[in-house]
């Protein structure tokens, strides 16, 4: 496959030929940084596991190079950030069992810049090789630039595909920002309790996150028990860990569907219940 930056890299853990190892992918993630995957889109990772029929592909869009750093990585520069992270995403890979990994080396820039095309070339390029069934990323209220231009990017590119190659599913999932506020009737909910000792294994990974200040294995891991108990008010835990999703199906069904126009809904959904509990009950 060919990407357009030199420095991007496709990583097959298992050493499959590439076309054969694209291929085989029933379920695509596409991040902004190394870690997102693991942190946004463990469903998919679970639901390939130790599955010969069923092979979970991801893409990192950016080189991870602003993150912060201090511990053993506080004099690292950007670029040995950038090689550290490149080899941890790619340990994930192998640990997951991935088929395979994506790293595209962007900066940043390039994937929030609504003009810059090479991203969605690229992603329009690894779908087409992939023809995943169901894709995960980033979702639309994340209060990350980055992230929610990775999103905008990957609708653009699936909108170019003919409607035939295009994924039964998109989900916008949680990172820099839960989706707990959504009315549950909107929420896609995935039951991410299976295999906690892979969950810890996958964020663990990112050592230079962890060590470098950010303790995101234990926030994700917390968050996903907290959204467990705290799903269902009127009712029992039935799992231990569950993850939140926005559909972003609808804005590549819909070409003309404003991606805005989706989340402003969502929004609009939760203004509505909860002031139409409030008003039900004041009394005065």
């Amino acid at each position: 496959m060919k990407l357009h930056l030199q420095s991007a890299e496709l990583f097959i853990p298992d050493n499959v030929p590439e076309a054969a190892a694209l291929a085989r992918t029933t379920h695509l993630a596409v991040g902004a940084h190394q870690d997102d995957l693991e942190i946004m889109a463990y469903d998919g990772i679970l639901a390939c596991f130790q599955r010969p029929d069923q092979w979970f592909t991801g893409v990192v869009m950016t080189n991870g190079g602003g993150s912060p750093r201090t511990d053993v990585y506080a004099d690292y520069t950007d670029e040995d950030m950038m090689a550290v992270r490149r080899i941890e995403q790619k340990k994930a890979a192998v640990l997951g069992e991935y088929a395979a990994q994506f790293l595209l080396d962007y900066p940043s820039g390039a994937v929030k810049d609504p003009a810059e095309t090479r991203p969605v070339e690229d992603l329009a390029a690894i779908l087409r090789a992939t023809r995943p069934q169901v894709v995960y990323t980033h979702n639309l209220a994340d209060k990350h630039d980055t992230h929610v231009g990775v999103t905008l990017k990957l609708i653009e590119a699936i909108r170019g595909l003919p409607p035939d190659e295009r994924p039964a599913a998109l989900y916008g999932c949680e990172v820099w920002r839960d989706l707990d506020w959504m009315d549950d009737a909107d929420k896609i909910a995935f039951d991410v309790s299976g295999h906690e000792n892979l969950q810890a294994a996958l964020l663990g990974i990112f050592d230079s996150q962890i060590a470098g200040g950010k303790r995101y294995d234990l926030a994700t891991l917390g968050r996903r028990r907290a959204h467990a108990t705290y799903h269902a008010s009127h009712g029992v835990d039935v799992t231990t860990g569950i993850t939140f999703a926005m559909d972003l199906t609808p804005c590549i069904q819909e070409p003309g569907l404003d991606p805005a126009q989706c989340v402003r809904e969502h929004i609009q959904r939760f203004e509505k219940d909860v002031m139409g509990r409030v008003a039900k009950l004041r009394g005065w």
